[in-house]
């Protein structure tokens, strides 16, 4: 399961947790302009804006699990388990493979509006990308610097979501999710007021007891509502450090601890990175379970007019900064 989230200070800012049992060796992925897209039903892509993202890269294929462009516009793609449906091919239509979408949108668009123009003509269709590979079952958050949407593919069609909250789990649906924040309303970050009863003396005995209710467990439901209640309440400094750390922080607040998930034959659900991609710069920050150090990869100080990819493996050993 995963979490995704936007962030505003200065700058504008998007990233996720990947929250899996295991690891695909992704790598920090800059995608050039003039790498050619091949989809499987369209057209290739031969010049376009430039990616930098995570990914799991086959066959010089950069499979995307989250990616901004050079125009600041980010996806990421979340599992959507029993509610995510593919679709046949549509001959009148753009039919785009699951594994093909975040490039297919970031390549071309760089504002939500030309993504809903875009997504007026796609089907994403049921295409695997090898008999290896199916189709993840999946629904995905896209953001500009400012607003995002929900995407989902069920079998009623393609779902556009407006997203005010900035934020993406996993199940229910992106609609339920919303309705589901209306049973936290009473949260507040003050002390909260006696409304029980006013023939009894009830008082605050501790800080922090205006958040009485907010969901602590691991769920996708909980993770949503704990998430959106942390960041639009968040705050810092609207410096690069303070901003990217506070994102970290909105993000650990539903980080997942190996032990926790228990997923059979002794493998665990972990938080395998955190991300925080800064939309205005393009600068890729990551953490990885084993180093909570902060590595940064900013795509600007590549050749973005290239044609191959450039790959930056992940930093997973513990960093420690000795002061003695």
């Amino acid at each position: 399961m995963c979490t995704a989230v936007t962030y505003q200070t200065k700058n504008h800012y998007f990233g996720r947790n990947l929250d899996l049992e295991y690891s695909f060796s992704e790598t920090v992925t800059i995608t050039p302009r003039n790498y050619p897209f091949n989809f499987r039903k369209v057209d290739c892509i031969e010049t376009h804006y430039a990616l930098i993202g995570m990914a799991y890269v086959n066959d010089n294929y950069p499979l995307y699990y989250d990616a901004i462009n050079e125009k600041g516009l980010g996806m990421a793609g979340l599992n959507f388990p029993g509610n995510a449906y593919y679709h046949e091919v549509v001959d009148d239509l753009q039919n785009i493979a699951p594994f093909e979408f975040i490039p297919y949108v970031l390549t071309q668009c760089k504002t939500i509006k030309e993504v809903k123009q875009l997504l007026a003509n796609v089907n994403l269709a049921n295409i695997n990308f090898s008999s290896q590979l199916p189709a993840s079952p999946l629904h995905w958050i896209i953001a500009d610097k400012e607003e995002s949407i929900v995407v989902e593919s069920v079998k009623d069609g393609l779902k556009i979501y407006d997203n005010p909250v900035g934020i993406l789990t996993n199940n229910p649906t992106f609609d339920m999710q919303l309705f589901n924040l209306n049973n936290y309303l009473h949260l507040t970050t003050k002390e909260p007021e006696n409304t029980f009863s006013d023939k009894l003396n009830l008082h605050a005995y501790s800080r922090g007891m205006g958040g009485l209710g907010l969901p602590g467990d691991l769920s996708s439901q909980s993770r949503f509502v704990k998430a959106t209640f942390t960041k639009m309440n968040s705050l810092s400094l609207d410096t690069e450090n303070a901003s990217i750390n506070q994102f970290f922080h909105i993000l650990g607040s539903v980080y997942q601890q190996r032990g926790c998930v228990d997923m059979l034959d002794n493998k665990y659900e972990i938080t395998i990175y955190s991300s925080c991609c800064n939309q205005d710069l393009g600068i890729y920050y990551y953490t990885t379970y084993d180093n909570s150090q902060i590595t940064a990869v900013d795509m600007y100080k590549e050749n973005l007019d290239g044609q191959d990819l450039i790959n930056y493996n992940l930093i997973t050993e513990t960093q420690i900064n000795h002061q003695n």
